[in-house]
């Protein structure tokens, strides 16, 4: 695995893996939903350029959506543990508040990246006269391109990896599972537990299941009844998703909670995935027709 993937010569300035992998993302899901803005839009000539405003409200809310999260449930965990110890990560937090914002050590979450990235959207989206649905729709069918880029960046460092496969199933293939190098680079965050171990591949399941998403997502934009309704869809069925594979995760940082028996993710999950479903039920008889005029949308 490759944390770093170059240093460039003479000034030892390195290029982090994921760091390039999450700017390879935004690039890629930019470009989508510009594509998709030109197509659906209400204004098919205004759209792209009101949809790349978009973009960097919606790159803000990912990285502050993500570390806001991954500090609330890091502190929560510290904060409702039986025996509270000093060297966890929210007892860094709560003796140095200014750690918070170091998301450059690390610690996203991406349902806080996915809730950030749709309120800063949709914020900016509104004030653009953009029916903010609408926008919700086209940003997460490109945006789960997107996503899929960005856990390669997890591969290549070593974050969100899985659980040590039994000996019985070692021999199934990749993408099933991975064989992780005897010797770690420095930066890999699988751990020294894991050298030469065989573990599921966790990271390239998300991406696999991301890119799926991502074209069902473009599937149903030609049949939706109305807006918002494939951004239920999507959660519903991401959701259920991420609840399987956080099975297969073998990293603890995750959070886990119950004694151990649910993983924060798996709890958003099922209260997330749960609304998205009501919500389609109760909006199972409406209509919404689409070729409206940008005057009617901003009304």
């Amino acid at each position: 695995m490759y944390p770093i993937l170059f240093t460039v010569p003479g000034i030892e300035l390195k290029l982090p893996a994921f760091g390039a992998m999450v700017a390879l993302a935004f690039i890629i899901g930019s470009h989508l939903l510009g594509k998709l803005s030109a197509k659906y839009g209400d204004d098919k000539e205004g759209d792209p350029e009101r949809f790349a405003q978009i973009t960097v409200w919606v790159l803000i809310g990912v990285v502050l959506g993500a570390r806001a999260m991954y500090v609330v449930v890091e502190v929560l965990r510290e904060l409702t543990a039986d025996i509270p110890t000093k060297t966890s990560v929210g007892r860094a937090f709560l003796d140095d508040p200014l750690s918070m914002l170091a998301i450059w050590q690390g610690g996203l979450v991406m349902y806080g990246g996915l809730f950030g990235a749709a309120v800063g959207g949709m914020w900016c989206a509104r004030r653009l006269k953009v029916r903010t649905l609408h926008a919700l729709d086209l940003g997460l069918a490109s945006g789960f391109f997107g996503l899929a880029i960005g856990r390669v960046g997890c591969l290549l460092v070593g974050d969100d990896f899985g659980a040590i496969v039994p000996e019985s199933a070692r021999s199934l293939p990749f993408p099933i599972t991975l064989s992780v190098p005897a010797v770690l680079r420095d930066g890999s965050l699988f751990g020294n537990a894991n050298a030469g171990q065989v573990l599921w591949a966790t990271q390239p399941w998300m991406s696999l299941n991301a890119i799926a998403l991502g074209l069902f997502g473009y599937w149903l934009l030609r049949r939706r009844k109305y807006a918002g309704q494939v951004s239920l869809i999507l959660i519903v069925t991401y959701s259920v998703g991420r609840f399987v594979i956080e099975n297969f995760r073998g990293d603890a940082i995750r959070g886990l909670w119950f004694d151990g028996s649910i993983s924060t993710s798996q709890l958003v999950s099922i209260v997330v995935g749960i609304g998205a479903l009501v919500l389609l039920f109760l909006n199972r008889s409406r209509s919404q027709p689409f070729n409206v005029t940008p005057v009617d949308a901003a009304a």
